[in-house]
C-alpha cells in the first residue's frame, strides 16, 4: 500500500511537471515566427537578391554600350549615360543593406569610391601599358561608378563625344569590365545557386546558422541597415556638400556630380529604406518589417511610411540640380536634409527598439 501510495505520487508529479514545462514552452514560443520568416525570406530574396540581379543585368548592357563608344557619336555615347544611369538606381537603392558580400568581400569600395582621384586616372592613361580590368583591380579610385561617369560626363559635366580620345575608350572599356565583374559577384553572393547569403536569413535562429543565432537577430541587421544609409544620406552625402565649405557649399564633396545625378541618388537611397520596409522590390508586393511593426503598433508604422514618403518627395523637390542647389537654394536642400533626419531619428528611436523587444 505504501509502494502503490508512492506510485501515484510520482505519477501525479510527473504529469504536473510536464504539463508546466509544456506551459512554459508555449509561452516562450513566439507565434510569429512564422511571420518572422517569411519577412526574412523576401528581404533577402525578393528584394536584396533581386536589386543585385538588376544592377548586374543593367551592368552587362553598359558593358555592351562602351563596346559599341566611338568618338564623335554621341547617339552611341547617349546611350552610355543611359546605361550607367540605368545600372547605379539599383545600385543606390541597395544602400540600405551593405552587409554580407558587399561587406565583407570588399565590393562597396571597389565600386562606389569617391572622390575619384583624377591624378591616379592620368598616371594610368599616360603609362603606355594596356588598361585592363585586371590593371584596375587594386586601385578603387581609378575604377567604379564615378570613374565611368568621369570619362563619360567630363568634370563639368558636358562632355562630348567629340572630346572622346582611344586612350580614354580603352580605359572606359576596362572599367565598364571590372565594374561588371563586381555586379556578377555580388549577386552570386546571395543568390541560392552560388554564394546563398540570402539564406543565412531565412534560417536565422536554426542550428548552424553562424551570422544571425536567432530571427531577431536577422530583423535588426535590416533595421540597422536602412538607419546607417538615412544617417549617412542625412549628415554626409548632404551635410558636406550643403555645409562642408565651413558652413558654406562644397561642391566639390557632391557624389555623382559630374552627371547630375546626385538627387536621384539619395532619393533612390530612401528608396532603399522602403523596399526593405515594405518588403517589396519592382512594383511586387511582399512581407516586410511593415508587417512586423503593424501588429503590435499600426500608429508607429504609418508614421515610417509617411516619413519615408516625405523624404523622397523633399529629395525631390530640390530645385534644379544639387550643384546649383547647395548655393541657391539652399533651404530646399535643407528642408530635405530635415525630412531624411527624422526619418532617421524614427527608426532609431523606436523601430529598433520595438524590433528589439521582440
Amino acid at each position: 500500500m505504501k509502494n502503490s501510495i508512492f506510485t501515484i505520487s510520482f505519477l501525479f508529479l510527473s504529469a504536473t511537471i510536464l504539463v508546466s514545462c509544456s506551459n512554459n514552452s508555449s509561452e516562450e514560443a513566439d507565434p510569429n515566427t512564422a511571420l518572422y520568416t517569411q519577412v526574412l525570406t523576401n528581404s533577402s530574396v525578393d528584394v536584396i537578391t533581386e536589386t543585385y540581379k538588376n544592377m548586374n543585368d543593367n551592368a552587362a548592357t553598359l558593358v555592351t554600350a562602351v563596346a559599341n563608344l566611338t568618338i564623335g557619336d554621341e547617339a552611341e555615347l547617349t546611350a552610355v549615360k543611359n546605361a550607367w544611369m540605368a545600372t547605379r538606381a539599383p545600385w543606390e537603392k541597395s544602400e540600405g543593406f551593405l552587409y554580407g558580400p558587399v561587406d565583407t568581400e570588399g565590393i562597396d569600395p571597389a565600386i562606389d569610391s569617391w572622390p575619384v582621384n583624377v591624378n591616379d586616372i592620368n598616371n594610368i592613361l599616360n603609362s603606355g601599358s594596356a588598361i585592363t580590368s585586371s590593371l584596375l583591380e587594386n586601385n578603387n579610385e581609378a575604377r567604379g561608378f564615378h570613374t565611368i561617369e568621369y570619362f563619360v560626363w567630363g568634370l563639368d559635366g558636358n562632355k562630348t563625344a567629340a572630346e572622346l580620345t582611344a586612350r580614354e575608350i580603352e580605359f572606359l572599356t576596362a572599367a565598364t569590365q571590372n565594374l561588371k565583374s563586381k555586379t556578377q559577384q555580388l549577386y552570386n553572393g546571395w543568390v541560392a545557386s552560388q554564394g546563398n547569403f540570402a539564406n543565412n536569413f531565412i534560417t536565422a535562429g536554426q542550428s548552424g546558422n553562424l551570422f544571425y543565432t536567432s530571427q531577431k537577430t536577422a530583423l535588426l541587421e535590416l533595421v540597422d541597415g536602412i538607419i546607417t544609409i538615412s544617417d549617412e544620406v542625412a549628415n554626409g552625402k548632404i551635410e558636406t556638400p550643403l555645409n562642408g565649405n565651413a558652413g558654406s557649399a562644397m561642391p566639390e564633396a557632391e557624389e555623382s556630380r559630374f552627371s547630375n545625378n546626385s538627387k536621384l541618388d539619395f532619393a533612390n537611397n530612401i528608396r532603399s529604406i522602403q523596399n526593405i520596409y515594405l518588403g517589396d522590390y519592382d512594383g511586387v508586393d511582399h512581407k516586410g518589417l511593415t508587417d512586423v511593426v503593424v501588429l503590435s503598433n499600426p500608429t508607429l508604422d504609418a508614421t515610417i511610411k509617411a516619413k519615408i514618403a516625405e523624404a523622397i518627395t523633399a529629395i525631390e523637390n530640390i530645385p534644379g540640380t544639387f550643384t546649383t542647389a547647395i548655393s541657391n537654394n539652399r533651404p530646399a536642400v535643407q528642408n530635405a536634409q530635415v525630412k531624411v533626419g527624422e526619418l532617421q531619428l524614427l527608426l532609431d528611436s523606436s523601430l529598433k527598439p520595438l524590433i528589439s523587444n521582440l
